[in-house]
């Protein structure tokens, strides 16, 4: 994993309530990618694998 950003799809204050977006990752090479989750002083970090 070299740390680098390959996208930002979100980053702007919302209400509450629940939400969804979607990562076109077609130009995007199989492999494990980190995402992170922010709420006020929520955080989450996971791994995700896309498999072409």
């Amino acid at each position: 994993m070299l740390g680098r950003a390959v996208a930002e799809l979100v980053n702007q204050d919302q209400a509450a309530g629940n939400y969804s977006a979607t990562w076109d990752a077609s130009r995007m090479e199989s492999g494990v990618y980190v995402y992170t989750l922010q709420a006020g002083e929520f955080h989450a970090t996971k791994r995700m694998i896309l498999i072409r």
